[in-house]
């Protein structure tokens, strides 16, 4: 446990030097100022007023830039090293393959996480002072499926970096992964259904296996309940898993697939070619 702890403040420090994670405070914190200055604390928008448009509003932004900034930073982890030559030198200290993996992983979710936990705590804070309700519910399911969102991807690129034998590899392969996952979102879907005549459970099922489709309908089902703007596949998730359910489903699954991707990643690491 040592080895691990020592190893996540290691990436933690070294993240913190990089220069993308100063782009990376500086686009969260910067979209939490873009949309106070706009002024949609003040809009309206379907009965959301207040803090819940801007929650809604960063949510969505937050899914579109969070999981391409995370696979692509995190898959020169493992194959940066490699190419580095710090194999070499990480065989000859006393840190387990297991606690240097595992213990990467940490640091860099807590690298990944806390910017957008601030920035969503900075508006909080703000809509405090000023005096703007605060819907405390919406805040904790959003920042719990940011958490999810995270992990979900950051499991992902250890498994792309720990298959790749090169930096440019491992960035095109995980550059690959969020364009097929872009690729299989509602209108590709609904286009496949209309000429192939896919049953509507069928096309659901491959939506929900992607992970950039399950966060965006998650954070649609607190704002719409009824899905709406999903149209004829709204039926099929509600009679299938139900409101409440779903959202339990949005935040089990995408932990699971991480956990299943970073074990993974960790098995093809440890028994392959290391230097």
């Amino acid at each position: 446990m040592k080895s691990l702890w020592l190893t996540a403040r290691l990436d933690i420090a070294e993240s913190l030097r990089a220069r993308w994670f100063g782009i990376y405070c500086l686009i969260f914190g910067g979209l939490v100022a873009l949309l106070f200055a706009f002024g949609l604390t003040e809009s309206r928008v379907l009965g959301f007023i207040g803090l819940s448009r801007l929650l809604v509003t960063f949510i969505q932004l937050t899914m579109a830039i969070l999981p391409i900034f995370v696979l692509i930073t995190t898959v020169r982890s493992v194959a940066g090293d490699r190419e580095a030559g710090v194999f070499e030198y990480l065989l000859s200290l006393p840190v387990g393959l297991a606690s240097w993996f595992w213990g990467k992983m940490l640091g860099r979710y807590l690298v990944i996480f806390l910017p957008v936990f601030v920035a969503m705590a900075a508006a909080v804070a703000w809509a405090l002072i000023r005096g703007i309700e605060v819907p405390w519910g919406m805040f904790g399911y959003y920042t719990l499926l940011i958490a999810v969102m995270g992990w979900c991807f950051l499991g992902i690129g250890m498994l792309v970096s720990a298959l790749a034998r090169s930096t440019d590899v491992a960035q095109g392969m995980a550059f690959l992964v969020w364009l097929t996952l872009l690729l299989f979102l509602d209108l590709i879907l609904l286009g496949v259904m209309i000429q192939g005549r896919i049953a509507p459970e069928i096309a659901v099922g491959f939506a929900l296996v992607n992970p950039l489709q399950v966060f965006r309908t998650a954070a649609l089902a607190l704002f719409d309940p009824q899905l709406i703007v999903l149209g004829p596949s709204a039926f099929v998730i509600l009679d299938t898993f139900g409101a409440r359910g779903y959202q339990l489903f949005a935040l089990a699954y995408p932990t699971l697939l991480g956990v299943i991707c970073a074990g993974s990643g960790y098995w093809v690491f440890r028994r392959g070619d290391l230097p």
